[in-house]
């Protein structure tokens, strides 16, 4: 049994027993709603599914076989409901939380094939149904959620299959479906042990391979780190060592920090679609949890992860410093805490099976563990005081965890950095952070320095440091307790707390197993309680207290309301005090309590009584609570009375006219003590019976006050008591019972995992009342329940009063009277009890399930709710009559009604609103599974016992409030009792009511009305619908009205009930004539979100149960609504627009239903047609939505392979069955004029951009609403463009796919006749002047092209090509980015991978290559090329047929030619076209190595093209180089002018053609494709390098935009080698600017390639580097020093350290002979000493924090050069500077590692003598 179901109340755990049975019952009735015959029954099974889940939420012991079946069923009926999107996601969650909860005990086999279908099928298919993206999209979380719980079951093979599958989407890397690919792969890849044979090492490389072919895409990243990951960790038998300098330098990589000053982000990633991010879980930030899966499961014995991972933290650790804050804190906070995570369950694990595991040797031991807490101590260390509050937390929670794993490396840590965080108390936020440090701490720093076991394992020295810092941290948190610091204050609490929840008991006993020899804990205990007091002295409320508020807390100042941490260290310090202590602590809080009254925290007052009241009730109450009950009593004793508190007979003569009051400061400090004591009684139990008769005294004289203040705190004092007499609650929670095995003077802490029945003794006390509680219970039900129930029938009945005001108070007190005893009472008081429905009434006994719950004694009689409900019912009528304006009353009544028919919910609100559940979850009362301190390790996390008995009490009011909740929702044989539903009526009567509070309550509490009774709902909906028709209707009805229609509850309902299903869509089509803008903006909610939450149709909507004929009613309703949705109906517009939008619902829907659905399409589609040329906008962006997904079928297609004798057949026999009806619309005389005239009014150019903003996602006329109802589904249908898009040159944002779709449907759905009929328009309107209608035609056109409909090669024939050239020689400029799109949307390849190609793509790619004649314009010419790339990039490579290798083996020799072409545009689009070539051509040749199909020669004939870019290239560089250092010379000879105009036209040539290299590197590196054309890439890296800084501003430009992306390019081996070699020769060019240039790229590339460039590369850069400290200008010398001291703190240690001691000798040996020389005035060049001072500097600065050993010295002589002449001097000065800027926060310690001597030497440095010096 859990843990928490045995630590319930007894009465309650004894029914627990039950329930497994009782589940058994429920699988078996589940089992029975479904028949297989009839599909519809899935729905009936759904009502089961949250009785399966409240018995998972509810822990309760349930047979395996039961839970199998539950899983056998639930996947069978997800199968089976393939177009039920709703019980496919109820089925779908369930199924997801029963595997998730079993999937060890569980053993099944799940297949992979009909989930994945069942994903594609909705998803990623073009048949998109009609349910709303809300639906899709918990759809879709459903089922890739349950494909992850399944995989564990799939069978083997199944990864072989799924990797067969999915890695053909993956053979294009530049197509979308490759991302989808990855997707897939990473979502069905199953890691069991089944399929374990499918890993090798070599699909490890194949997997590597793929990873590399997209670079700089988080988003591929992801997904395969993922995979790797997961591999990684279950399978250790591959053989990593080789692979991980590639993984560790893809890892490295992945994280987007800036490097050497450059951008945090990558310039252009890849675009991946939005509906592929959207469907695959992908967050675009680094997969931080997969690389810390990866690295920590990676470690084992002998392996150098460790290294790596040492040389990784090297690299990051400077991006955890708080100054070094960013974009990235987030991922690199998440990457710690995963890796602190995923180690502690890896270690987890492998200690619970050392024993038993056949891979014990590949197990951590303990210096594997060291190690690895060392490298991640460097990370703590930075992040420690980060300003960004996660990471100071996440740090907190880190170090608190690895405590426990390796405490003599992380205590002394901790200890050094709190004295540190002490000493330095300038910044707050540290100290919080310190305190929070300790707090998580405290428990591993206890167990260190007590227990026996750790002593022996850590040497004794420093355990009496750690107790001596938990005394220094007690004692300074009573300084941290401040009111005007919350933060801290709260911090400190935490820690008390934390510190007080390990020590079994506090007491001043001196014997040895006392815990606190320093600190006399008597004193503390008096020092605490003053700082306390002084603390609520000074508190400030946080809000003003509003009229007849009702919580119990009405002041909740930050100590209650920011967090629990207030009230738990009160309750653990009282519940652990000695009694001697106890009663001290009680004497001075009894005091305080008696002479401070704080109306500004009353509840923090309250709760220090109630902790005292809960840790010993005997003395508390007697100490606190009877003085104050005396002070009230006698402070109301002389008050002024209205009789109205329920004592005798009510005398209406006595209230005079004059109304009686109090003094306001009497009132307050009445109010302040009733509620202080209404907090404080909480737990009092069985000992408040000893002042019965005061506490009646009391609560009456307050219902008896004139003052509604006093009232309400009497409201609350009643509830407290009745709540404190009769319910179930914990005692003695907080005393220790069981010690610590290991250390006598600690509390041992229980883990729920580890929890055997075996130990009753430490389950807690409950209090369980005893019939004299409950005979007083009575007796306050009795005064306050029922009498007041009397009195409230006599007002109302009986009208006893005259005066309004006076009947008002007195209905206002007995109201409150009546809600404070059923608040109280809770669900003790039994619930009304159903009618049966059949009049036969069942035996009582038989329910259909049982889950155990109780929230206290029962007291009371159902007839006694029943009673009331008759009187409030009456009431209620009288209220809405007589007093409809005041809206206490009336928020008073909602109160009572909903307290007495929805049983169980305040429970419900009590849990979800539980704010103490938060502080279980604090890291400071978590002792995590594994403890090497004890060595003591556990199946899951511990916590102290008071915490657990918490979660358990919590438990239990939850399991109240759902015991009877689902019961009768289940059984159709009850029904609701009468007076149920009489209070119903008045709910729905409260709900249209004009104050919007009294609304709003009211409707909430209907909400929870009908939920449990679902038969009530149709009656709800038919009334409530009525207020949208009726005229009449008041706008607060229709407001209402509308806040109920919109709840899930209700659109549930609609799919099933007919009845309801056509009031509903009548009411809201017919409600236009709500004129207020508040009704119109409620109903147009409530429309869309009925779109949203749109579900399908169930089959009894077709065929409603009445009618023999199929659907008639159905077709009435389709009609009806039909004839709103034409224009000529007069209705608004955006009535015209719901009724199109519901008439398309209803279409899709009827799909399912063969009888009905072919003529309601086939109207529909024409319809629909026909709207395209509306006049309303909106209306024709439906139907283009609703033409997109109504045109289906397609029988004039053709597809590649059946051109030949099929032909014949496709001509006589198939039919679409819509063509008729649509021929007959398009053949109307122009229709397709108006169509596209009304098609072209959609797109919105604007001027200032010239693009366009007509784009459905954000065109400037609709409005959100109105964007809801026409983009109804998430696009989806494989969106288009299919393939990434990046060329600035195509915009595509002004051409929408959707309409070229409509065209391209159309003509596959009717043939030839369409094409006859568009001919005209479509040529009218491509000659057209305004750009919208170019646009409208190029959509048209471009479907046409893409049909490949039977006849369509004629038509090209015959106009189409002469339609596209005559498009090609247009010289209209601004339409270019929609006729490129049109080109781009006709050759896009077909099916799923895009590889069938479109019968007319050879034809147009022959149009567009015809060459121009000579005298085209510039811009002819840009826009052909502009088109060729279009076209280029849609074509799939690795299937390309030989023609079309042809034409691009032609283009790119006239590409190579025309390099130097005179327009700079045209020379962009060469490049462009160039790079989308080359990388086809590369891609195909690798697919077609094994068999050429074309001659040998071939290939080599393709790659001359490299030879000729590299050598033209390299000529070209020296030759701009030599003409741009004599134009800089000329330029100094002031004859420019002259010079510009002998400037020779080779040069010029020149430098055009490396602009369009430039262009055609950029575009490679920004489109993705650079991983086939790498070899390529490395050749130009000179010229990119040498050409940064000349004469020409464009080409400068162009070589900077290709530096920076080069900056992000990995290059693998084998072109490594030849990088380093361009780097090291262009290190020592002769131009400095291109030495300075090789620096700046140096340092990220060295970053960059850290783990796999060879030990002798790296050498030879480092050499390399500091020659250049010498250079013989001083730019290159300091950047080679900045270079350097990154260097240093990339990793590479020995290098690091070889170079600082040759530099220390170096300079000490220049500095004796400067000594010397200094009188001979002869020396040693400047260069070389400015080079032996940055050497020292590049080394000081390399450890900007920290304060190695060796920096001192090295720093002293550094400053020791501070008399040379400049440059040197002003080296050393900034360098010194930036030494004591970075260490000023730590340098009160720092500075003790330097001697007397170097501090002077130092001060003499940083002394300017001068201000501005």
């Amino acid at each position: 049994m859990h843990l928490y179901n045995a630590w319930l109340p007894p009465p309650v755990a004894e029914e627990t027993k039950k329930e497994g049975e009782a589940f058994s019952r429920v699988v078996s009735s589940m089992r029975s709603s479904y028949k297989p015959e009839d599909p519809d029954s899935v729905y009936a099974t759904l009502k089961w599914i949250s009785v399966l889940d409240v018995f998972l939420k509810a822990k309760s012991d349930v047979a395996l076989e039961d839970v199998t079946a539950v899983v056998e069923i639930g996947l069978e009926l997800f199968g089976v409901s393939q177009d039920k999107l709703y019980a496919q996601v109820r089925w779908g969650n369930i199924l997801v939380r029963v595997l998730n909860k079993y999937r060890k005990k569980l053993t099944l086999k799940v297949q992979w094939r009909p989930l994945y279908d069942t994903l594609v099928h909705t998803h990623f298919s073009r048949s998109t149904g009609p349910e709303g993206w809300r639906v899709r999209q918990r759809h879709f979380e459903a089922i890739t959620s349950l494909v992850r719980s399944c995989r564990r079951f799939f069978p083997a093979g199944s990864a072989s299959e799924i990797w067969s599958e999915f890695s053909s989407l993956m053979e294009n890397p530049w197509h979308n479906s490759s991302f989808e690919g990855s997707g897939f792969v990473r979502l069905f890849l199953p890691t069991n042990l089944e399929n374990q044979d499918f890993y090798t090492n070599d699909w490890v490389r194949k997997t590597m391979e793929l990873w590399e072919s997209i670079p700089n895409c988080q988003f591929w990243n992801s997904q395969w780190s993922a995979v790797i990951a997961r591999v990684i960790k279950n399978y250790d038998f591959v053989d990593w060592e080789c692979f991980l300098p590639v993984l560790f330098t893809r890892y490295l990589n992945m994280f987007e920090v800036p490097v050497a000053n450059g951008s945090g982000s990558y310039p252009f990633p890849v675009d991946v679609p939005r509906n592929t991010r959207f469907l695959f879980s992908n967050r675009t930030m680094t997969p931080t949890k997969a690389i810390a899966k990866s690295v920590v499961y990676l470690l084992k014995p002998g392996s150098s992860t460790g290294k790596h991972l040492e040389k990784l933290v090297d690299l990051l650790e400077q991006y955890y410093h708080p100054s070094n804050g960013g974009r990235w804190t987030y991922s690199l906070e998440r990457f710690l805490l995963y890796l602190v995570i995923t180690f502690q369950k890896r270690l987890q694990h492998e200690q619970l099976n050392k024993d038993n595991d056949k891979h014990a040797h590949l197990f951590l031991g303990r210096p594997e563990r060291t190690a690895f807490v060392k490298i991640l101590l460097k990370l703590i260390d930075r992040g420690q005081y980060s300003k960004n509050e996660r990471m100071s937390e996440t740090v907190a929670a880190a170090t608190s965890i690895l405590s426990y794993v390796e405490p003599s490396l992380v205590l002394p840590f901790l200890t050094s950095r709190f004295h540190l965080a002490l000493e330095t108390m300038t910044a707050t936020h540290q100290l919080k952070t310190a305190v929070m440090s300790v707090a998580f701490a405290g428990r591993s720093l206890f167990l260190t320095s007590l227990s026996t076991s750790a002593k022996e394992l850590h040497p004794a020295g420093d355990s009496n440091t750690f107790m001596d810092l938990l005394m220094i941290s007690l004692s300074n948190a009573l300084l941290g307790m401040d009111a005007n610091d919350p933060p801290k204050t709260l911090a400190t609490m935490q820690l008390i707390g934390s510190i007080f929840s390990n020590i079994s008991t506090l007491d001043d006993s001196m014997d040895d197993s006392s815990f606190m020899p320093m600190i006399q804990m008597s004193e503390w205990l008096d020092e605490f309680l003053c700082r306390l007091f002084s603390l609520l002295q000074h508190l400030e409320p946080s809000s003003v207290v509003s009229e007849g508020s009702h919580s119990a807390a009405t002041s909740g100042t930050f100590l209650v309301e920011d967090g629990p941490y207030y009230y738990c260290m009160l309750e653990i310090l009282l519940g652990r005090l000695s009694k001697s202590l106890y009663d001290q602590a009680l004497k001075k809080i009894a005091k305080f309590v008696r002479t401070n009254i704080l109306p500004g925290a009353i509840a923090e007052v309250g709760l220090l009584c109630c902790a005292c009241v809960h840790s010993n009730p005997e003395e508390a109450v007697s100490a606190l609570v009877e003085p104050m009950l005396s002070a009230v009593i006698s402070s109301l004793k002389g008050t002024p009375s209205t009789g109205f508190g329920g004592r005798g007979v009510l005398e209406t003569s006595v209230l005079s006219k004059a109304k009686p009051t109090l003094s306001p400061a009497l009132e307050t400090s009445i109010d302040c003590q009733l509620k202080i004591l209404s907090v404080a009684i909480n737990y009092g139990g069985p000992v408040l019976l000893r002042y019965k008769d005061k506490f009646l005294e009391a609560v009456a004289s307050a219902f008896e006050s004139p003052s509604w203040k006093v009232n309400g705190a009497g409201d609350h004092l009643l509830r407290s008591l009745i709540g404190s007499l009769v319910l179930y609650y914990p005692v003695d929670q907080y005393r220790c019972i069981l010690s610590h095995p290991a250390a006598r003077a600690l509390e041992e802490w229980i883990g729920t995992k580890d929890y055997g029945d075996e130990d009753p003794s430490i389950a807690p006390k409950w209090h369980v009342p005893n019939d004299t509680e409950v005979q007083f219970a009575n007796e306050l039900l009795n005064l306050h329940l029922k009498s007041a129930l009397d009195d409230l029938m006599r007002i109302c009945r009986d009208r006893i009063h005259s005066d309004p005001g006076n009947e008002k108070l007195h209905l206002k007190v007995t109201l409150l009277r009546i809600d404070s005893s059923l608040q109280g009472v809770l669900s003790c008081l039994p619930d009304f009890s159903p009618a049966s429905r059949n009049g036969i009434v069942n035996d009582p006994s038989y329910i259909p399930f049982l889950i155990a719950g109780a929230t206290g004694t029962t007291v009371g009689s159902s007839e006694l709710r029943e009673n009331a409900a008759e009187i409030v019912h009456y009431a209620c009528k009288y209220l809405l009559e007589e007093k409809s304006d005041d809206s206490i009353l009336l928020v008073l009544i909602v109160r009572i009604i909903d307290a007495l028919i929805n049983y169980g919910s305040l429970e419900f609100d009590e849990w979800s609103n539980h704010r103490q559940a938060w502080k279980l979850e604090s890291s400071a009362i978590i002792e995590p599974p594994i403890n090497f301190i004890v060595s003591s390790h556990s199946k899951g996390k511990k916590r102290p016992r008071w915490a657990l008995i918490d979660k358990a009490y919590m438990h239990n009011t939850w399991r109240t409030s759902q015991s009877t909740y689902h019961l009768f929702r289940t059984s159709g044989s009850f029904s609701p009792s009468e007076h149920a539903i009489v209070l119903m009526n008045d709910l729905l009567n409260l709900c249209l009511h004009s104050y919007e509070t009294v609304r709003g309550l009211a409707g909430k509490s209907l909400l929870k009305m009908i939920k449990r009774w679902p038969s009530l709902i149709s009656k709800c909906v038919l009334s409530l619908t009525e207020n949208l028709r009726n005229p009449a209707a008041p706008e607060y009805a229709v407001l209402g009205s509308c806040a109920v229609l919109s709840t899930q509850t209700v659109l549930k309902h609609l799919t099933t009930d007919p009845k309801t299903f056509s009031s509903f869509l009548l009411s809201i089509l017919s409600s236009s004539h709500h004129e207020s803008l508040k009704t119109q903006k409620a109903i147009n909610e409530l429309f869309v979100k009925y779109n949203i939450y749109f579900s399908g149709l169930s089959r009894s909507i077709f065929r409603p149960s009445g009618s023999q004929v199929g659907g008639s009613d159905f077709s009435d309703l389709v009609s009806q609504i039909g004839s709103m949705s034409f224009e000529s109906s007069g209705l608004h517009w955006r009535y015209n627009l719901m009724a199109n939008r519901i008439l398309l619902l209803l279409a899709m829907a009827s799909r399912n239903d063969p009888t009905v659905s072919s003529k309601i399409l086939r109207e529909t589609t024409g319809h629909f047609l026909k709207s395209l040329k509306s006049q309303l906008p909106q209306t024709r962006m439906l139907s283009i939505s609703a033409l997109n997904t109504l045109l289906k079928e397609s029988p004039y297609k053709v597809s590649a392979e059946d051109q030949g004798a099929l032909l014949e057949d496709l001509r006589t026999n198939v039919k679409s069955s819509l063509e008729g009806a649509l021929s007959e619309i398009f053949q109307e005389e122009g229709f397709f004029y108006e169509t596209l005239n009304s098609l072209s009014h959609v797109h919105i150019i604007t001027d200032s951009d010239g693009s366009s903003r007509g784009n459905h996602g954000n065109s400037s006329f609709q409005s959100l609403a109105d964007k809801s109802i026409t983009r109804f589904y998430f696009d989806f249908s494989s969106s288009w463009p299919r393939t990434p898009s990046w060329i600035s040159l195509l915009g595509v944002d002004n051409f929408y796919s959707s309409f070229a779709r409509i065209f391209k449907r159309l003509v596959q759905e009717c043939g030839m006749p369409i094409l006859l009929a568009l001919k005209t328009p479509l040529e009218d309107f491509a000659n057209a002047t305004e750009r919208s209608k170019q646009c409208v035609a190029a959509e048209a056109f471009a479907g046409v092209l893409h049909s490949d409909v039977d006849g369509v090669l004629g038509a090209w024939d015959s106009w189409m090509m002469g339609q596209l050239q005559s498009i090609v020689l247009g010289q209209s400029v601004e339409s270019i980015p929609e006729w490129s799109a049109c080109i781009r949307y006709a050759v896009t390849g077909k099916g799923k991978h895009g590889t069938n190609v479109p019968l007319l793509r050879q034809q147009i790619l022959d149009c567009l290559i015809t060459p121009l004649s000579t005298a085209a314009t510039t811009t002819v010419v840009a826009k052909r090329y502009t088109f060729l790339s279009a076209a280029l990039i849609e074509i799939c490579p690795q299937k390309m047929p030989v023609t079309e290798l042809e034409i691009h083996n032609k283009l790119l020799n006239e590409l190579l030619a025309n390099m130097c072409h005179s327009s700079a545009q045209v020379r962009e689009a060469i490049g462009i076209n160039l790079s989308i070539l080359c990388s086809n051509i590369r891609l195909r040749l690798s697919f077609s190595n094994e068999g050429a199909d074309h001659g040998n020669d071939n290939p080599n004939k393709t790659e001359t093209w490299v030879a000729f870019l590299t050598e033209r290239a390299s000529e070209m560089v020296t030759s701009i180089q030599n003409t741009s250092q004599s134009d800089n010379m000329e330029t100094a000879a002031h004859s420019s002018v002259e010079y510009g105009t002998t400037l020779n036209g080779d040069i010029r040539d020149d430098v055009k053609w490396m602009e369009t290299l430039f262009h055609f590197i950029v575009s490679t590196l920004k489109s993705g494709r650079s991983s086939c054309l790498v070899d390529v890439i490395v050749r130009f890296i000179y010229p990119v390098i040498a050409l940064q800084e000349t004469s020409n501003k464009d080409l400068s430009t162009l070589a900077k935009a290709a530096f920076e992306l080069l900056k992000w390019r990995i290059f693998w081996e084998p072109h490594l080698q030849r990088v380093v070699e361009v780097i090291l020769s262009s290190s020592t060019d002769s131009n400095w600017r291109t030495r300075s240039a090789t620096l700046t790229y140096l340092r990220t590339f060295m970053y960059r390639h850290t783990y796999i460039l060879p030990k002798a590369e790296k050498q030879k850069i480092w050499r390399t580097v500091e020659n250049l400290l010498r250079d013989n200008q001083v730019e290159v010398r300091e950047h080679a020093a900045a270079v350097l001291a990154g260097l240093m703190k990339g990793g590479d240690e020995d290098l690091a350290c070889d170079f600082r001691e040759r530099a220390l000798v170096e300079a000490s040996t220049m500095q004796r002979k400067r000594k010397q020389q200094r009188n001979l005035r002869s020396g040693q060049p400047l260069s070389s000493i400015h080079g032996a001072v940055l050497a020292l500097t590049a080394s000081a600065l390399s450890v900007p924090y920290d304060m190695p050993s060796w920096l001192p010295e090295h720093v002293t002589l550094l400053a020791r050069f501070a008399a040379e002449p400049s440059p040197i001097k002003s080296t050393v000065t900034k360098a010194v500077a930036e030494f004591r800027r970075t260490h000023a926060d730590t340098w009160n310690f720092q500075k003790d590692s330097f001697t007397e001597e170097q501090l002077e030497v130092l001060a003499d440095t940083s002394s300017s003598s001068s201000y501005f010096a």
